[in-house]
């Protein structure tokens, strides 16, 4: 019959938990349990004694948990007993004689003063963790709750315009693609104003999406609010704006209530997929009116030499460049733009609605 063996064990404690090393290289078949304050451990491995089956149990000072925690390396097997009352113990086992394969662990030994500090420095980290998460939470709340309030501001915003121009088109047909500047340009004006806001939502990451396309639309839809249209009276009375506000409003109802969900942590699969969706036919309209809007004005700048940009004398090139050169050269950044745009929301559309890409032959 094989000889059992009792390992060297090496004991810490602090004012909750006991730890116990056990010198045992390799360690196998490990068995170790808690019961009525007595720790049984059983393995085989290379000890003290070469490699034997090794085995000792220990009778705690006060009551610990039947819960038993321990991870096996190449060189020993790690312990951790938890007390059942937190307090700091004079020895570790009932009999005042220490066995004699049991020596303190230099390596964690500490006082009982060094432990109370040590507790209260653990206290402090998670007092200071605890109140960082929440602190965290709170901006987090914060964060959430800003976002909601804009979606919903924009979104009764382009609402309101959407249906007005909607019911109005109903009532009076024709007569209402006329005169769309004087009796929504207000809104609309402010609208665009508070969507500078998402430039820079996303610049300082609030919100994860791309600055570049953001900022092209942004700005795109500001230069023909308040220049093309905002700036030429002339302008004012065509049926152009008609179909810029209202294209851009029809985008604006679907996007604004998925991102006012997303504040919530909610998703409605409808409005995620009109979201994702109805820009597919409206967006290259809307860029194709805004492309007219801005032929049609090109008369009217240089007609009246508004914006235009002053030339020193002498060069021979007359007085002024007329605005409607960089209006020229605009029209294909339009393009560009809604190049970059398309792109962008096409990733988002694949990856949001989980559509796989088609392989070219």
């Amino acid at each position: 019959m094989q000889q059992t063996f009792t390992p060297h064990v090496y004991w810490a404690q602090r004012h909750e938990d006991i730890y116990l090393r056990v010198e045992l290289i390799d360690a196998q078949n490990l068995d170790i349990s808690v019961h009525d304050n007595v720790l049984q451990f059983k393995a085989q491995g290379h000890g003290a004694k070469g490699q034997n089956d090794y085995e000792f149990s220990l009778m705690f000072l006060n009551a610990v948990k039947t819960e038993v925690s321990y991870r096996s390396t190449q060189r020993q097997v790690n312990i951790t007993v938890k007390k059942q009352q937190r307090g700091w113990w004079e020895r570790l086992t009932v009999q005042e004689k220490k066995p004699v394969f049991l020596a303190p662990d230099f390596d964690r030994w500490i006082d009982e003063s060094d432990a109370e500090m040590e507790l209260r420095e653990k206290e402090r980290k998670n007092c200071l963790s605890m109140e960082s998460r929440r602190t965290e939470n709170s901006l987090i709340t914060l964060k959430k709750g800003l976002l909601f309030t804009y979606n919903l501001v924009q979104f009764l915003g382009f609402s309101w315009i959407f249906v007005n121009m909607t019911v109005r088109l109903i009532i009076l047909g024709q007569v209402s693609l006329y005169d769309t500047f004087y009796t929504i340009s207000d809104v609309m004006f402010s609208c665009q104003i508070l969507a500078s806001v998402e430039v820079l939502n996303a610049v300082f990451g609030l919100v994860k999406t791309g600055v570049v396309p953001t900022f092209i639309q942004v700005v795109g839809r500001n230069f023909i609010l308040f220049i093309i249209f905002g700036s030429v009276e002339e302008m004012h009375n065509k049926p152009v704006v008609f179909f810029v506000f209202y294209l851009w409003s029809a985008i604006e109802v679907f996007r604004y209530p998925f991102y006012m969900l997303a504040c919530i942590d909610t998703e409605w699969k409808t409005i995620t997929w009109l979201r994702y969706t109805a820009w597919v036919p409206l967006y290259p309209l809307g860029v194709l009116a805004e492309g007219v809007a801005v032929f049609q004005s090109i008369s009217v700048f240089d007609e009246r030499r508004l914006f235009s940009i002053p030339l020193p004398e002498g060069l021979g090139l007359g007085s002024s460049v007329s605005f409607s050169c960089i209006l020229y050269v605009y029209l294909p950044l339009m393009a560009i733009g809604l190049f970059i745009n398309l792109r962008h929301l096409s990733r988002l559309r694949r990856k949001r609605l989980h559509i796989k890409k088609r392989k070219s032959n």
